[in-house]
Order: structure tokens, then C-alpha cells, then sequence
């Protein structure tokens, strides 16, 4: 399989950090993922692209692992921080794509910087109607905070699970449902995961696009040509009728299948967006992630310092030490078969002189790691809740008892505070348990 890479890169001037994903040869292709989602939509995308670009997804402002943009951004904010991120990276002149608002982002930096781009691909392109934007107005994008007792995930389930049955996708009516229609589990899952890391800031980056004016370049605009294809079953489909006069080189027509799309992006990609091979990428050199043969492992902090430090099962780094990793299979590392080996060799290639070794929480391992897989009604997002909760209460948490109790802190019981948990646990899922296990191994429990 090819090895999709990660790496945070600070736009230089500011505190701002982006996240993008990498992978492929050949030359540069700029990859602009929906809202709100995250570069790890393209992952499979990019797999099947690889042999032809070196396919760059960034993580745009506020989604993922991307630091938000200040205030409240509007479109060419976010068009601005495209090209921002293009510069930092040293790619110079490319080939771009964007599917739905990707796309918007992508006119809208077309616009700005056309020497930026080589050629750009679509899918699926807006053009709102004043009464549909009457429809979303407020209802669209509703304030998201965490709740003490976990509410807000069963509204997320919901809301993700059933925007693929009605576009909008709280207009539950005949006439608004969608013909792609599904109830994968996994799918909701990463969209929910997607939606625990934006937090509230998802209305910043959605509603620029929601609000973005829909004033394509002119028919004689200098920009570079562009490609616009909707498929069967999009709820942008009949937009293609609303585009109006285009740009002499671009163009816009319907397709039957996603895999079509596709597939007509990337000949017009290959056609137009050829050129040198992609140059050496920028990035941080105090955060990234580590391509083992065990897999990846996110790290932060200072290389060489004296000891690599280790959170504790289902949870994830600590910020504030010199040098830590997400264990695999925790946060932002992937997993790996031997997660001692994998720590072992992250420590060595980050120069760590010695690694401290957290201490596994007091309990059962099968208690304190709750089964988290996903289920169809979205349940597991309460037992990650609930556990997150109940370990500000008592050790372990499992045990409600006066024997089990433990001092409140107030800070832990915030809802902030507890979502930061329950993403780490959801995360983790059923390595928290085997990473337990090694570490009751290595303490000689």
C-alpha cells in the first residue's frame, strides 16, 4: 500500500499551524478537501493518484489538525490561507482539486493568485438560490459545544448519519431526500471524529463557503483552465445549470458515477498539470510524524532531549513535555503490531537518551477499556462519555463506591475538558488495552 505521510507546517509570520497529508512522485497536486471534513477524506483518492502527482492535502483552517483563522474569515480569508500555505510549502506552480467546497475555496484563491495554479479540477460546484439560502440560514450550522452529560453526541450522530438521506439535512421531507443514502457505521465515525476536532470553529470555515459570493471569473478572466463535473446522486448535480458563462477555458458537464468523475479529473489533470517533479516540501522540524516500519508516529517537541515521554493508556501527549509521542494506536499515531518495538524505535530516532515509561491506572484492563467499536445507533459515543466522566469521580472509574472516590477538580469535570478525554479514547479504542498490558509487562505487574 503507499505510505501517505503527515507534517505540520507554521506559516511563517505567525503562530498559525497547518497539517497536511502526502503522498506520491511526479509533480505537485494541490488537493482541497469539503467541509466539514479533513485532508483524510482524499486518503484512498490520493492512493490511486500517487503514481501520477505527489499528492499534497492540507488540512484547511479550523478542520483537522489546522489551526483556525482569527475572527470571523470569509471566503477570501480562507482563499488567502491557500495560498499562505503554497508559499511556505515551496511548490510553486500546480495542478489543483477541490470537491464541493474545496472547490469554492479553490475559485476563490483562483481568483486572487491565478499564477499559483497550473489547472484545476471539481467536483460539484454551488450556486445558491436566495430562497435555499434562506432555507439553511441559522439551521444549517448550529453553535456545537460539548455538554456535560454528552447530549451533543447524540445530536452529531444524527446529524452526520442523515446527510446522506436529505440535503439539507435537516429538511426531513420527501422532496429533500438524496439518492446516496447510507447507514455505514465507519463512515459516520470519521466524520464524527472530524466534528470532535473542529469543535464550534466548523461554522467558521463552513459558513464562509455557505456565504461565499458565487461570481465565477468571466468569460475572457487571464485564469488557468478548470474542469467542473457533478455526478448522479450529488446534491450539486443540478447546480451545473446555474453556473452561467464561464471562462473560454473551463467547462462543465454531468457524469454518471463518482468513479467517472474521477476518473475525468485525473486525465485533465495529467493533461494540463505536468511539469518539473515536486521539489522538497517545508515543515516544522519541532512536530511531525515518524515513517517507521512500524508505522506512523506523531511527535512535538525538542530532538535529543534527554528522555521521550509517554502518556498513559487512552489518553494522548502531554504538550507541555520536552519531547512525547502519541503511543500507536493512541491520537495521531497509527497502530502497529508490536507497540513496544514502535516506541523503542521512535525514541531512537528522535535521540532520546531514555523513555519514561508511564504507570498503568489501577483495575481491570476489560473495565477500564470499554468495548468503543462502532454500532449503528452511535451508543459507543456515550460509553467514551460516560467512562471520560466517571474518571473525574473515581479509581477506577468503573467502581462507584465511597471506597472509589477521588478529590473533585472541577477543571476536569468541564465539558471541555472531558471531550478532550473521550476523543482520546474513541481514538484509542482497544489498543488502550494492549498498551496496559505492556506497560503492567515492563513494571513487572
Amino acid at each position: 500500500m503507499t505510505t501517505i505521510t503527515r507534517h505540520m507546517l507554521t506559516i511563517p509570520g505567525t503562530s498559525r499551524k497547518v497539517h497536511y497529508r502526502r503522498c506520491g512522485s511526479g509533480p505537485a497536486l494541490l488537493m482541497v478537501h469539503q467541509s466539514p471534513r479533513s485532508s483524510a477524506e482524499y486518503e484512498e483518492l490520493m492512493r490511486k493518484w500517487a503514481p501520477h502527482f505527489t499528492c499534497i492535502a492540507p488540512d484547511t483552517p479550523g478542520f483537522g489538525q489546522s489551526d483556525p483563522l482569527e475572527d470571523e474569515p470569509e471566503i477570501g480569508d480562507f482563499a488567502a490561507a491557500l495560498g499562505q500555505f503554497c508559499d511556505a510549502l515551496g511548490i510553486g506552480r500546480c495542478a489543483a482539486y477541490g470537491f464541493h467546497s474545496g472547490g469554492v475555496i479553490l475559485v476563490a484563491a483562483i481568483k486572487q493568485r491565478p499564477e499559483l495554479f497550473s489547472c484545476m479540477a471539481i467536483g460539484g460546484y454551488a450556486v445558491w438560490t436566495a430562497e435555499e439560502m434562506t432555507i439553511f440560514g441559522e439551521s444549517y450550522l448550529p453553535q456545537w459545544h460539548p455538554s456535560a452529560y454528552g447530549e451533543h453526541l447524540t445530536w452529531l450522530w444524527n446529524r452526520m448519519l442523515e446527510q446522506s438521506w436529505f440535503f439539507p439535512w435537516f429538511d426531513i421531507r420527501d422532496e429533500a431526500r438524496l439518492g446516496v443514502a447510507h447507514a455505514d457505521p465507519q463512515r459516520v465515525h470519521r466524520a464524527i471524529m472530524e466534528m470532535m476536532d473542529s469543535g464550534n470553529a466548523y461554522r467558521a470555515g463552513y459558513g464562509a463557503v455557505l456565504r461565499a459570493p458565487r461570481d465565477l471569473p468571466g468569460n475572457d478572466a487571464p485564469v488557468p483552465p478548470a474542469l467542473i463535473t457533478a455526478f448522479e446522486g450529488d446534491p450539486l448535480l443540478p447546480h451545473l445549470g446555474r453556473l452561467g458563462d464561464l471562462p473560454a477555458n473551463w467547462s462543465a458537464h454531468p457524469v454518471a458515477t463518482p468513479e467517472e468523475h474521477h476518473a475525468q479529473s485525473l486525465a485533465f489533470l495529467q493533461q494540463l498539470g505536468g511539469g518539473a517533479p515536486c521539489p522538497d516540501l517545508a515543515e516544522d522540524s519541532d512536530e511531525g510524524w515518524l515513517a517507521l516500519e512500524h508505522g506512523l508516529v506523531h511527535w512535538r517537541g525538542h530532538r535529543g532531549a534527554e528522555a521521550l515521554s509517554l502518556h498513559r493508556p487512552a489518553a494522548e501527549m502531554d504538550l507541555s513535555e520536552n519531547l512525547a509521542i502519541d503511543v500507536p494506536g493512541h491520537g495521531l499515531s497509527g497502530k502497529a503490531d508490536d507497540i513496544g518495538a514502535a516506541i523503542e524505535a521512535a525514541a531512537k530516532a528522535l535521540g532520546a537518551q531514555r523513555i519514561d515509561w508511564s504507570t498503568p491506572p489501577d483495575g481491570d484492563p476489560d473495565l477500564l477499556y470499554p468495548d468503543l467499536t462502532t454500532d449503528r445507533f452511535g451508543n459507543y459515543l456515550h460509553r467514551a462519555w460516560s467512562a471520560s466522566r466517571a474518571e473525574a469521580m473515581f479509581a477506577p472509574w468503573y467502581a462507584a463506591s465511597p471506597d472509589n472516590v477521588i478529590e473533585i477538580n472541577a477543571a476536569a469535570l468541564e465539558p471541555a475538558a472531558i471531550h478532550r478525554r473521550a476523543r482520546a479514547r474513541l481514538r484509542a479504542g482497544s489498543e488502550a488495552r494492549r498498551y496496559h498490558h505492556l506497560l503492567q509487562e515492563i513494571h513487572g505487574g
